[in-house]
């Protein structure tokens, strides 16, 4: 794994569903291409024919997972569909979702975009009951609790995520239905289209863009859908919770062409840069994107500012999972195979130099390396989100607290670390402001250190075990 990719915060998965096409299995595979930032580890597709599902799953990406005989297997006129990264947990093909079982209630299918704290409590409690896992997923846990339940599995599903607090957007097939569910809080996005008869549900809007599928509203937080041959049904089978939407999906993990939360990405982002300017202004000569997640805050910094924006930087979108690296040591190797700077645009210049987020900030001292060697004169860091404090614990993959720099160094203290002539974030208040979600609305617990649920000490050490081995891997 490259250097640049494991300093990088990333998102955690992206769902897909669709009932009531013939070509379901392909639709989703192209569902799911369009989900491909949302994780690149594993994908998996589930489809319906109306008597039996069958799966499909593998490691990699998702152009490169299924062919055409794989396809054609997945018959029917229902499917969901998965890509993973892994915020908790292993990395193995047993580990990838869609999860498939058959027990008292015959086949279900789940799939999953969030994180669940409590799971390792439940899982201990089951294993002791004897219960056997496949992997170590915490969706697999919810998959258990829905197969023991006497009720059907429409109502078990919300009797079981009752007793769950933390995030999901989850999807669920058997045989003759759909079945996608939010959390209380509605901590993950989930959208939901329309392609003439079929029904569609999503991660982001991008995903119906690809199959000229239209955008009809999102899943409301605490809101099940049950979709079958008589059509779709709402409920609101949750306890009422105040709403906390993460608003990284705002600053780098959507894609800028999606609505998520009923707003667009790259309208969000151009205002966070625009109010950058406003809170950090420098004196400067280009505006220079981090590509590609500083992009749309650049074009909105130089629009504020009134300062020229250059693609300084030009991104390698080819650089795979893992490389051969010369027997020779090469500076910054990591970050280099992925960025190079285009010198007759950076040398002599003042640049303010835009990216989406600091994590442990390895990388950013890198670039910043990079580009003064390409011959800048100044390099003002400027960064359109809030200093990141504390870990996620509700699907995105953010390291331990000791890992994060602004958790263990003030602002001065970071610019000193990537050798920058100044730094500057985006603060908390402007970023609200700029997604257009409200404060009373959003989970700004990486910022803020404030988490919407409890945490207990016992998911916090599953965690940091978790990641210390991650990096120890990395």
């Amino acid at each position: 794994m490259t250097e640049i990719e494991i300093t990088k915060l990333r998102e955690e998965c992206g769902v897909f569903g669709i009932y009531g096409h013939p070509e379901a299995s392909k639709l989703t595979y192209l569902g799911l291409y369009a989900l491909q930032h949302r994780g690149q580890e594993s994908c998996g597709i589930v489809a319906s024919d109306g008597v039996e599902l069958r799966l499909e799953r593998k490691m990699g990406h998702v152009s490169e997972a299924f062919d055409q005989p794989a396809l054609d297997r997945l018959r029917g006129a229902s499917s969901i569909g998965h890509v993973r990264y892994s915020t908790a947990g292993e990395v193995s093909i047993n580990e990838a979702q869609p999860f498939l079982v058959t027990c008292q209630h015959g086949q279900i299918a789940v799939c999953h975009n969030g994180n669940l704290p409590f799971a390792r409590e439940e899982r201990l409690r089951l294993e002791r009951e004897g219960a056997i896992f496949s992997s170590t997923s915490d969706t697999e846990v919810v998959l258990h609790g829905v197969a023991r339940s006497r009720a059907s599995v429409r109502e078990a599903i919300p009797e079981v995520l009752r007793e769950t607090e933390g995030a999901f957007s989850m999807l669920f097939l058997t045989p003759n239905e759909l079945i996608a569910i939010r959390d209380s809080r509605g901590f993950r996005p989930l959208a939901l289209g329309r392609l003439g008869d079929a029904w569609v549900v999503a991660s982001e809007t991008c995903a119906f863009d690809l199959i000229d599928a239209q955008y009809v509203r999102d899943v409301e937080p605490g809101e099940m859908i049950v979709i079958d041959r008589d059509g779709l049904r709402s409920s609101h089978p949750l306890p009422s919770q105040p709403h906390s939407m993460c608003l990284f999906e705002h600053v780098y993990f959507a894609r800028p062409d999606s609505l998520v939360y009923g707003r667009s990405i790259n309208e969000s982002r151009h205002k966070m840069g625009r109010r950058l300017a406003v809170e950090q202004p420098a004196d400067a000569d280009i505006v220079v994107p981090v590509p590609d997640s500083g992009v749309a805050a650049s074009i909105g910094y130089a629009a504020e500012s009134g300062l020229s924006f250059r693609f300084g930087l030009v991104r390698n979108h080819y650089v795979g999972r893992t490389f051969i690296e010369p027997r020779q040591s090469i500076r910054s190797f990591g970050v280099r195979i992925k960025l190079n700077p285009v010198r007759d645009l950076i040398n002599g210049k003042r640049i303010v130099l835009i990216d989406d987020s600091i994590v442990r900030g390895t990388t950013s001292k890198k670039i910043v390396q990079m580009v003064r060697e390409a011959g800048a004169k100044e390099i003002h860091v400027r960064i359109s989100c809030p200093p990141t404090i504390s870990p996620c614990y509700y699907g995105v993959d953010t390291p331990n607290k000791s890992d994060l720099i602004a958790a263990n160094k003030s602002v001065e203290e970071i610019r000193k670390f990537i050798e920058a002539d100044s730094l500057g974030y985006l603060s908390l208040e402007g970023m609200i402001a700029a997604s257009g979600v409200s404060p009373d609305a959003s989970c700004v617990a990486c910022w803020n250190g404030r988490y919407p649920t409890r945490i207990t000490r016992e998911a916090e050490t599953y965690w940091e075990r978790e990641h210390e081995s991650v990096t120890a891997e990395s």
